[in-house]
């Protein structure tokens, strides 16, 4: 039985996935895997059981991802699990850039008195354009930025895409109003809104920065519901200073924006609704079974998506250095040991391989402790039927 350890509170509807083979518990001890929300992980001693990490969520920021993957822990998102719950934040966003709601109703709570007096007499300074055919840049088209793209273009609004990484299915899902640039500079140069939707990397991290908003036009509205460390908050506030950015949105409130009249920081609740939290569970439970019972690499992020249909008895998963030879190293091993191999995948994901074997020889523990001696390799696992 396999040893579920939770470190958030996590859907049940996710959780009645796993059935009786798996226990589930609030024991990190002996755990098999760990199912994980928003919890910071860096400073949590895993112990040699742990094969699995799924975050319920996409960001993976809380998990030390590195660590994992020298032990040979695969690690795990959820992503496009909670797509709809942020898109629809994002169109909130939108229209609290522009109408001055917040404003509005946070003046409002001052009234005393003749108050449809002071209503009528005050409410044009809360005055905010429309968002029917203004333009929009959305950076970013993953499961998130196309939605966003799609709703707001059936809003009424002319939407231009940017993402040089686009995904074959992500163009599938794009409706054919959406305008893709080719360049990053040709959505700032022409938007009147800017939604952010781009994972944190080296190379995306503060990519909004002061050479980037000098390129914008005057008054854009900015959206980040994707990474606060996206946008370099310090040039930020300068734009705004100088009047190139009329209002930041942003679902990351941190020191220095807090209170910023043309600033609106929203309490991290993107992702926050019941339908989300279950999708998210959901998707991780199935991710994790897969995992265990099936060696299948799903939506891992450090690494390879691997998986293989199974008709043997057995099945060796091998983690392991994407050097040369490594494979030739493994499959003699395997023809010295007696081991006839029905079938076979290897994938790479940077200095990173991952095979599966397939199998109808029995695999015991003698035989596979040559493959684990292996300079380079990492984790070795044995599956059966």
């Amino acid at each position: 039985m396999s040893k579920i350890y939770t470190l958030n509170k996590i859907s049940s509807k996710g959780l009645e996935g796993f059935g009786q083979c798996y226990e589930v518990q609030e024991s990190l001890q002996d755990a098999d895997a760990i199912l994980v929300r928003s919890a910071k992980m860096h400073e949590l001693e895993l112990p040699k059981s742990v094969k699995a990490i799924v975050r319920a969520g996409a960001g993976v920021n809380n998990i030390p991802i590195d660590a994992c993957t020298q032990k040979g822990i695969v690690v795990f998102n959820t992503p496009g699990a909670n797509a709809n719950a942020v898109k629809e934040m994002v169109i909130a966003g939108l229209l609290l850039s522009s109408r001055k709601i917040i404003e509005g109703v946070n003046w409002v709570q001052t009234l005393k008195g003749n108050i449809a007096k002071e209503v009528e007499s005050g409410k044009s300074a809360f005055t905010g354009p429309e968002i029917l055919g203004k333009k929009l840049g959305v950076v970013g088209l993953g499961a998130i930025g196309v939605l966003v793209a799609n709703a707001t273009q059936a809003l009424g609004m002319e939407v231009i895409g940017y993402d040089p990484y686009l995904s074959v299915d992500a163009a599938w899902g794009i409706s054919r109003h959406i305008r893709h640039a080719h360049t990053l500079e040709e959505v700032l140069g022409q938007a009147d809104y800017i939604t952010i939707h781009v994972p944190l990397t080296p190379a995306t991290k503060e990519m909004f920065n002061e050479e980037a908003f000098n390129k914008m036009k005057k008054g854009v509205r900015l959206l980040n519901f994707a990474r606060d460390t996206l946008v370099d908050n310090q040039a930020l506030v300068k734009a705004i200073e100088k009047g190139t950015i009329e209002k930041y949105v942003t679902d990351f409130p941190v020191e220095g924006l807090i209170g910023h009249p043309q600033i609106i920081t929203i309490p991290h609740l993107g992702a926050s609704t019941p339908e989300s939290e279950d999708n998210c569970a959901v998707m991780a439970v199935k991710e994790l079974k897969d995992y265990l019972e099936q060696g299948a690499i799903t939506n891992s992020v450090n690494f390879p998506e691997c998986e293989m249909p199974w008709h043997a008895t057995f099945r060796l998963t091998l983690i392991h250095k994407n050097i040369p030879a490594m494979i030739g190293k493994i499959t003699s091993i395997i023809a010295e040991e007696g081991i006839n191999i029905s079938d076979m995948i290897n994938k790479s994901k940077g200095e990173w391989a991952y095979t599966i074997i397939d199998t109808d020889t029995k695999v015991t523990d003698i035989k596979i402790k040559s493959i684990e001696a292996l300079d380079d390799m990492i984790k070795v696992r044995v599956l059966s039927k």
